[in-house]
């Protein structure tokens, strides 16, 4: 039987009961999970750490997580989960509605500065949007443009068209719904009452109509007894009387056993499987034969469905493997690599966020000291808190700005946390601006040396990493194997193989934009003016060529001739292919692009010929540059990027000109100045990634939208046809 990997609308119903005893819950911190799945750690103050999270991808679910089936926090966090603790960190959740009858959870978060609103589509392609309290979409996981409806950032929410509420319909619509149908009784109530199939069989059950029975042979008694079974569904789940069960279909081997079955929830046999979830007995599971489980909470039945759900897709044997031992030893130190990089990534984003906010205490230096001395001076009075937050409160109404940027007071901690450039600092009330600025940066330090500690466990599971691989390499020798080394790779097909190993790489040069020429040659261009000013000032070396474009707003192109490790020569002559790689690589991530065009204007000059020095009179901006002699030009250079997945000798995302990118990606998507919005082409280019790979994690692994996006031109795009 299929197993269960989409919520019904009647289990969002009973869901929704539920989790409104969390309601009072503040949020702590927001997590994003590939492109599909949204955590939100909060603190319930009766139950302590609560975990809510929301997948929209191929299995559509919400609901609370036990924190230790949480996964390992991702690496450095993408732009929608920063907006997310931006606008929910220390947010209370007031409310959870279930969208009419349909399959739409909204989620409500209340906070002094305003309400958010998660609105979580399970149907269809999946969608989280973050909304307003006006239902302004701040942003979306999911661009929507359809005749019937838009999700886009900056519109207003547009909810799906309603449909029959089957729970709260009366009589006579119900009766309505029935004589406006022309096919049987089972197939009426799962579509002209939305009850989809299993519960329209069940409601057939339990008032033992005939599900086959044609709707022109029901009479007013099979519509009485259909209308009672409803109305007792739906009392059941106003009333919140659920009998949640988890249901499990066992080998036929195993019947004997299927009533000793505990129903404590405790898992099942390794000969059963999970099939499905429901907040109440169904009679035509147990018709069935299905093994049930019972449990106290329609939360907790959930939680432990989808995590044996989980569990048993990872442990599905794959009759294509040949060394399942070895496959699965490697892919458990290549999780462990990922969960450790993603650590270290959490590690410098936190010291960088510890730094910015030392470093915005004293960019608002005198708003600060000014807020500090208010409380130091108070308490020197002996003026009690409450005072203290009354006094800010009412500045505040007086548009005061030190008593504006004022958000909470906390006595008993001596804890102040006020908003600088956009960023809540916690502050202690006793020390002034010095010695709050000191503690961050102390505290930034530590961080960075959990960091370090991060880096020596990663280099030692990369050394069992490699081990495991040289004893699966040994293995297939000693066992006559004909599969291809490392050096040998040119016939591999990665994309049909069920697990590609993760080879990671991390160049010093991949915070610029940057490709390899199909010569080989490294091209790297700033993504902003300090990066041109870096680029020129430290990579700059004798023999290299430096391309910009006639256009405004180009990066500086660098053509290496040599790596900085090298020594640098002047005698090495660049291929041509790789010059006209490089202008096609500068015309088409400036301003060209953004603005529509297909083509433009690029010069080259060798290295020696540029210099920060104007002329006499002259003044360069930052990111600006002179050039002293001759340019030899590329005229009508046209645009063109591909982005690709590269599989040897890394697995990683890649992007440049076409003619580059083909010959060392697996596989590439060509694009051409378009309609898309950048983050939106990246979304796109993402799922198609997934679809042609196999190993349906390894894209996830390597690449998220926000990493296809570094590798995209600025502007709209579009994917090329073939």
């Amino acid at each position: 039987m299929e197993q269960k990997r989409e919520l019904t609308s009647v289990d969002l119903a009973a869901l929704v009961e539920e989790l409104g005893a969390f309601e009072g819950a503040k949020v702590d911190k927001a997590y994003l999970y590939g492109d599909d799945m949204v955590r939100l750690k909060m603190r319930d103050f009766d139950r302590g750490r609560m975990e809510l999270v929301f997948e929209v991808g191929e299995t559509k679910r919400a609901h609370t997580v036990a924190p230790e089936r949480i996964p390992d926090a991702p690496g450095r966090p993408p732009q929608f989960a920063m907006m997310l603790r931006n606008r929910l960190s220390g947010a209370d959740f007031v409310d959870v509605e279930q969208y009419e009858f349909d399959r739409i959870l909204e989620f409500t978060f209340d906070r002094d500065d305003g309400t958010t609103r998660i609105i979580v589509e399970l149907f269809g392609q999946g969608n989280v949007a973050v909304t307003d309290g006006e239902y302004e979409v701040i942003d979306s996981l999911e661009t929507v443009r359809l005749k019937s409806r838009t999700v886009v950032p900056g519109s207003r929410y547009e909810f799906p068209d309603t449909r029959t509420n089957p729970l709260t319909v009366s009589r006579e619509a119900f009766d309505h719904e029935m004589n406006d149908s022309d096919t049987d009784v089972v197939r009426t109530l799962a579509t002209q009452l939305n009850f989809g199939g299993l519960y329209a069989e069940e409601v057939c059950t339990r008032a033992g109509v005939e599900k086959a029975m044609d709707i022109e042979e029901a009479d007013e008694r099979v519509y009485d007894r259909l209308y009672e079974a409803i109305e007792r569904l739906a009392l059941d789940t106003r009333n919140g009387n659920f009998e949640p069960r988890l249901y499990l279909e066992r080998d036929e081997e195993d019947d004997t056993d299927s009533e000793e079955a505990d129903g404590d929830g405790a898992g099942g046999d390794a000969s059963e499987q999970v099939i499905d979830v429901t907040p109440f007995p169904l009679e035509e599971h147990e018709a069935e034969g299905l093994v049930a489980e019972g449990y106290d909470s329609f939360l907790a039945a959930l939680d432990d469905y989808f995590f044996r759900l989980e569990l048993e897709d990872e442990s599905e044997p794959d009759p294509t493997e040949q060394k399942p031992d070895f496959e699965e030893e490697i892919a458990k130190y290549e999780r462990i690599i990922e969960q450790q990089q993603g650590a270290i990534s959490g590690f410098e984003q936190e010291a960088d966020d510890l730094r910015e906010q030392a470093e915005s205490l004293y960019a608002e230096y005198g708003l600060v000291d000014d807020i500090l001395s208010t409380i130091q001076n108070a308490r020197a009075q002996d003026r009690p808190w409450d005072d203290i937050e009354e006094r800010f409160e009412e500045g505040a109404e007086q548009g005061i700005e030190a008593a504006e940027a004022v958000i909470d007071v906390d006595g008993s901690e001596g804890i102040v946390t006020v908003e600088v450039d956009g960023e809540y600092i916690d502050l202690i009330a006793h020390d002034g601006v010095e010695q709050n600025a000191d503690r961050l940066y102390t505290e930034a330090k530590r961080v960075e040396e959990k960091k370090e500690g991060a880096l020596a466990a990663i280099e030692d599971t990369r050394e069992d990493l490699e081990d495991a691989k040289q004893r699966r390499d040994q293995w297939d020798a000693d066992d006559g194997d004909e599969d291809e080394s490392d050096e040998d790779h040119d016939d591999t097909d990665w994309l049909s193989m069920q697990s590609v190993p993760i080879r990671e790489n991390e160049p010093w040069y991949d915070r610029f934009r940057w490709f390899h020429t199909s010569d080989g040659y490294l091209v790297i261009g700033g993504r902003n003016a300090d990066q041109n000013e870096e680029l020129v000032k430290k990579y700059l070396e004798p023999g290299d060529k430096v391309l910009h474009t006639q256009a405004h707003g180009g990066p500086v192109t660098v053509l290496k001739a040599t790596d900085p490790s090298e020594a640098s020569s002047s005698d090495i002559e660049l291929p041509d292919s790789s010059i006209e790689e490089a202008a096609q690589f500068a015309v088409s991530y400036a301003s060209v692009w953004k603005d529509g065009r297909y083509a433009g204007d690029v010069y080259a000059v060798d290295s020696d010929q540029v210099t920060k020095t104007p002329e006499s009179g002259e003044y360069l901006e930052k990111g600006g540059f002179a050039i002293r002699g001759d340019r030899t030009y590329y005229d009508d250079t046209p645009v063109g990027v591909a982005v690709g997945i590269q599989c040897e000798p890394y697995t990683r995302v890649i992007g440049g000109p076409p003619s580059a990118i083909e010959g060392q990606a697996e596989t590439m998507i060509e694009l051409e100045p378009g309609r898309y919005a950048q983050a939106d082409a990246a979304k796109r280019l993402y799922r198609q990634f997934r679809e042609e790979f196999s190993d349906e994690s390894f894209v996830r692994k390597i690449g998220s939208p926000d990493r296809i996006q570094h590798f995209m031109p600025p502007g709209g795009s579009r994917v090329v046809e073939e």
